[in-house]
């Protein structure tokens, strides 16, 4: 037996002379170490056909990804640089001079707006309204779509539905308007109480009567649109769950609970938690064709409230810090919706 061939007992045949040409290439190499390493990292896939990489996919599809372009540069234009303007809720603005404001002021126009109650009646009303808004307008158009999927006939399904879909291409003015003409003295639906015998209402003078007007106009503009996402989630189901539902002897009911609304789950949840974030957006546009001083009690929200108070009265700064508290609001009902759904169900935005 040679020398080379000597290996101490319990170390595997070549671990020996293999250590010692590793500590010998380690201890020459000692002053190319980190170069060496720089090396390694960088052609450690050298050779592999790596397809998993963020630059293959860029270099693959650029064509797609080069689409979101112009809503990037909308985004960026007319949603972000925007946020940069709510430091004058912080600065006293003028009309005229610095765009950034004069001089600091702090939490000035923040504390004018706690201490104000006519923002808190607003700030009520605003939560009334959206609270409404969301029980009513939410449910609808899951009930819409499932009943939509329960047609036999595809040409009326087809009729309903385009039906539904017409008054969410109208114009908000038009809706007002029609609003307006329905519920006037001389309108329709009074002309129909006065048919039965009762007397007139006006119905856009009464406080009492804004929310409902507005609630019902809003179902009847965004709940056949509102369809859509659930119709285009229910041909994702297999159709293989109905048959065998169906061979367990299941009727039409019992599928719809135990298969449909199941699938529809994921979509229904996310849907969700994007209406908690808007909770606070009630319609702007809406309310300000809609309602007048008479109807200001319940129909001033935080919207109209900031256009009078800064676009009319031209109180910027104090207008901004309202607006930076309802985006604050925002901003927690959205996550908070996002972890309880998350926690709750396993689905969520992020």
């Amino acid at each position: 037996m040679t020398a080379s061939s000597q290996v101490p007992v319990g170390q595997p045949p070549g671990h020996g002379a293999g250590s010692a040409a590793v500590l010998a290439g380690e201890d020459s190499s000692s002053g190319r170490r980190g170069k060496s390493r720089r090396v390694r990292k960088k052609d450690l896939y050298q050779g592999t056909n790596r397809t998993d990489t963020w630059s293959h996919h860029l270099k693959r599809d650029w064509r797609l990804y080069s689409l979101l372009i112009a809503p990037l540069i909308f985004l960026l234009i007319f949603r972000y640089l925007p946020m940069a303007g709510n430091v004058i809720a912080f600065r006293r603005f003028r009309p005229g001079s610095n765009i950034f404001g004069d001089e600091w002021v702090g939490f000035h126009y923040i504390e004018m707006f706690i201490y104000d109650p006519k923002f808190w009646d607003v700030f009520g009303n605003t939560v009334i309204l959206g609270a409404l808004t969301l029980a009513v307008c939410f449910p609808l158009p899951i009930v819409l779509a499932l009943m939509f999927n329960e047609l036999r006939s595809n040409t009326f399904k087809r009729i309903a539905q385009s039906i539904s879909y017409l008054p969410h291409f109208m114009s908000i003015v038009i809706v007002a308007g029609m609003v307006i003409q329905l519920t006037s003295l001389n309108g329709t639906i009074n002309q129909v109480i006065g048919a039965f015998g009762g007397d007139a209402v006006p119905f856009m003078q009464l406080p009492e009567w804004f929310r409902t007007v507005y609630v019902t106009s809003e179902v009847w503009q965004t709940v056949g649109w509102g369809t859509i996402l659930y119709l285009a989630a229910l041909t994702t189901i297999d159709p293989q769950l109905y048959e065998a539902a169906r061979i367990d002897g299941a009727n039409r009911w019992q599928q719809m609970w135990h298969v449909t609304i199941p699938g529809l789950l994921p979509t229904m949840v996310v849907l969700l938690v994007l209406n908690v974030g808007t909770f606070m957006a009630v319609g702007f546009e809406k309310v300000l064709l809609l309602y007048d001083p008479l109807t200001y009690a319940t129909a001033d929200i935080i919207a109209t409230y900031v256009y009078r108070v800064g676009i009319t009265s031209s109180n910027f700064s104090y207008a901004t810090a309202i607006g930076l508290f309802e985006a604050i609001i925002g901003l927690i009902l959205i996550l908070s919706a996002n972890y309880a759904a998350r926690r709750m169900t396993g689905t969520s935005l992020w």
